[in-house]
Parts: C-alpha cells; sequence; structure tokens
C-alpha cells in the first residue's frame, strides 16, 4: 500500500517557517516516539521542554478527554471550575497572588510587558523601558522579538516596538549602567534556553533583585522553558533564592496542552475589566491539563526525580567531554543541558543522532540541547549517552578522513 507523502504535503501546503528533522511522528510513550515507518527513538527534546510527563501519559490523557466530553470552552465571560483549581494550585505553590492564563509564551510574555507598562503608568510617572538581556529569548510576536536579545530575530521586522534596552545576560554592572529615569523593570531568563543554555553566576539574580528593589523597578522572570520542573524546582527562580514581582509560565505548564500563564505579586497585578484577556485563554480544557500536570508532578515528586536524573545526565556528558576532545563546555541544571563544540558540528551530530534513534536540538551551530521529560529514568539517560558517543566516534573518524 503506498505510503502517503507527508513531507511533500508539508512543502506544498505550509509556511516554510521551520528546519524540520526528516522524522514523521506518528505515536509517543513516555521518552519514546515513533515514525511513520516505525522506527524508535529516545525523545531528549520532549517538545522544546513542553512534555514533562513525558508522551502520552495515562493520567493526563485521562483528564483531556474527560475534560472533552464534558466541557471544551466557554469564554472568560463566565466562572469555569478548572481555571480556579488550576489558579489556585499555581497560588498555593508558588509566592505570587494572581495568574492570568493565556494561549503561549510569547503571549504570557506580553502580557508581562503590558503589566509592566501599566505598572510605570500609574506608579513611575510613565516609565517604560524594560532591561533585557543579550542572547535572551521572549517569543515571536513583535513585541516579544523586540524584547529578546538576539538581531536575528527581530532586524527583518523593523519598525519593531519601542522600550527594550539590551544587556549583557550575568552582568549587574550593566544592568546598573542601563537603568534610567524611563526603566520600569528588569526582564530576565533564570537560565537562558534558547540561548544555548547558559547559568548565571551565583549571586547574579539575588543583585537583579536588590537592584530592582532600591530603585523600585519591577524583576520579571521568564520561566518559559524554566519552570514547572526543568531545573529540579517547580519553578526556576527558587533554585536561586529569590522571587520576581512577576512570573511567565508555558512550554511544561500543560504537559503537551498549549496554555500559558502570567503570575504576579499583589502590588504588581494592576489589570482592571477590559484592559486585558482572551478568547481561548484559560479555556477549559487547557486549564484542567494544568492542573492535572503541576498535581502529578508534586504527587510523584518529580523534582527530586529531575534533580537525580540531572546529575545523572551531567555526569554522562561531562565523562564525553573527557572523551570527546570536540565537546569544549557542558553546562546546564536540572534537566536542561547544553555541550559546547569547538566546531560548527551540532546540525551533522543531530543528523546523525537521528539514524541512531536519538532526537536531540541544535541550539546553535556549535551547540546540541538535551530537554528530556522529567519523567526519564537512568538506563534511558544511558542509552542515550551510548548512542551520542558513538556518533561523536564516528564524526571524527569522518573528520579525520575528510582531512
Amino acid at each position: 500500500m503506498a505510503m502517503t507523502d507527508w513531507k511533500a504535503i508539508e512543502k506544498q501546503t505550509y509556511m516554510n517557517c521551520a528546519q524540520r528533522q526528516p522524522i514523521v511522528i506518528v505515536r509517543g510513550n513516555g521518552t519514546r516516539v515513533w515514525d511513520e515507518d516505525g522506527k524508535t527513538y529516545l525523545d531528549f527534546t520532549a517538545g522544546w521542554a513542553v512534555n514533562n510527563l513525558g508522551h502520552a501519559n495515562p493520567v493526563l490523557a485521562h483528564v483531556i478527554a474527560e475534560q472533552a466530553h464534558t466541557l471544551v470552552q466557554t469564554s472568560n465571560q463566565f466562572y469555569t471550575i478548572p481555571q480556579l483549581q488550576a489558579s489556585q494550585l499555581l497560588v498555593q505553590q508558588s509566592c505570587f497572588d494572581k495568574v492570568f492564563f493565556c494561549n503561549s509564551g510569547a503571549e504570557a510574555n506580553e502580557g508581562a510587558i503590558k503589566l509592566a507598562r501599566k505598572y510605570g503608568y500609574l506608579h513611575r510617572n510613565g516609565a517604560y523601558e524594560i532591561i533585557t538581556a543579550l542572547n535572551s529569548f521572549h517569543g515571536r510576536t513583535l513585541t516579544t522579538t523586540a524584547a529578546t536579545g538576539q538581531p536575528q530575530y527581530y532586524v527583518p521586522y523593523h519598525p519593531i516596538p519601542a522600550g527594550f534596552v539590551h544587556v549583557p545576560f550575568d552582568d549587574i554592572d550593566a544592568i546598573k549602567a542601563a537603568t534610567t529615569e524611563q526603566t520600569v523593570a528588569v526582564m530576565l531568563e533564570p537560565v537562558q534556553g534558547e540561548g544555548g543554555v547558559h547559568v548565571p553566576s551565583p549571586g547574579y539574580l539575588e543583585h537583579v533583585r536588590q537592584w530592582c528593589d532600591t530603585n523600585g523597578l519591577l524583576f520579571i522572570l521568564d520561566e518559559i522553558q524554566t519552570g514547572i520542573g526543568r531545573l529540579g524546582t517547580l519553578f526556576g527562580h527558587q533554585a536561586f533564592g529569590v522571587e520576581p514581582d512577576i512570573m511567565t509560565l508555558a512550554k511544561g505548564l500543560g504537559g503537551g496542552v498549549p496554555i500559558g500563564a502570567v503570575l504576579a505579586k499583589e502590588h504588581a497585578s494592576v489589570f482592571v475589566p477590559g484592559e486585558h484577556g482572551s478568547t481561548f485563554g484559560g479555556n477549559v480544557l487547557t486549564c484542567a491539563a494544568a492542573h492535572a500536570t503541576v498535581k502529578y508532578l508534586l504527587d510523584h515528586d518529580l523534582l527530586t526525580h529531575t534533580r537525580l536524573m540531572g546529575a545523572k545526565l551531567q555526569q554522562g556528558l561531562q565523562a564525553l567531554q573527557a572523551k570527546h576532545a570536540c565537546i569544549i563546555d557542558v553546562r546546564g541544571m536540572g534537566l536542561l543541558w547544553a555541550i559546547e563544540f569547538s566546531t560548527d558540528m551540532a546540525a551533522a551530530v543531530v543528523a546523525a543522532c537521528n539514524e541512531a534513534g536519538l532526537l536531540l536540538n541544535v541550539v546553535r551551530p556549535h551547540a546540541i540541547r538535551f530537554m528530556p521529560p522529567l519523567t526519564v529514568t537512568q538506563a534511558e539517560i544511558d542509552e542515550a549517552i551510548a548512542k551520542l558517543s558513538l556518533v561523536l566516534e564516528r564524526q571524527m573518524v569522518l573528520a579525520q578522513t575528510a582531512s
């Protein structure tokens, strides 16, 4: 029987926005996925740090199916129970007082930026500028690309929204120098994920918090990637001992279902009815999934498991670095890691890993990122490290042959 050529259909019908790997995934279970030919892969991308409970988690699947048979969408004109269960759980487990649900990380960051500007309008004489970091990533809308400290994301779309000042990451003096009367907030990722998995120096986030307190600024943390257990704490900032005024979530929040959130302390929660909203934001289906995801993570102590498996992954990657001279750095926290190569070989390594049955992410031309489900096992990490080691050995042989 003839197979449908899905890659040809994509080329014909879908906007050319993604650098796809040549794999059509049709099924998943835990840390493994299967393509249309039946080949099995270890998935160490997890939907870009989304599938924190693994693929096809039975508890989450049951909640989603049951909710789909009950009620999916009403709009925020009415109260719905799953939305309020999810917001109550997030508030109970965090330092925040209020939650707003939306549909994505970019939309969550848009909401946080809008909230900060309203705060500046009310409390800082109209101040509106937000200091962000070079090499950051905050989304793909016009405003969030402007906030992102990487020119390739916003240069083609000028004129872009004003109001963002980019400074080097992990440099408190740069933040101090950039602060003016027009500054209303500092917005950072606790660990830069898309930028290549960069962990700040000890004390950096604490110094930013102190600077914001001294100058009456809001401290915003973009936890789209680091939140919901990825760093081994429920929220990434907890690993650094700081509390922001505003935090954004998405990715892992719904366990695979698209949902984002803006969380704020009372003093920063300055929206009033009519000033912000979202047709699909906080709909019943996604909120039921978010509530089930966070509850499962807590009930099954996946935070401890993440720290243990993160240490195991770190150990394995550092062993690879000792064995393969092409690896010049290993960095990360929890189950968010990257290895950096001495040359731009990341794409070739990922392509070879595809063939070996291991899915990884090219985060930079010279770096690859590891973000498996938080349910990953020690045996699966050992298997992934073994596959990657074999790929690197073959890559070195190919490089020597070519020279």
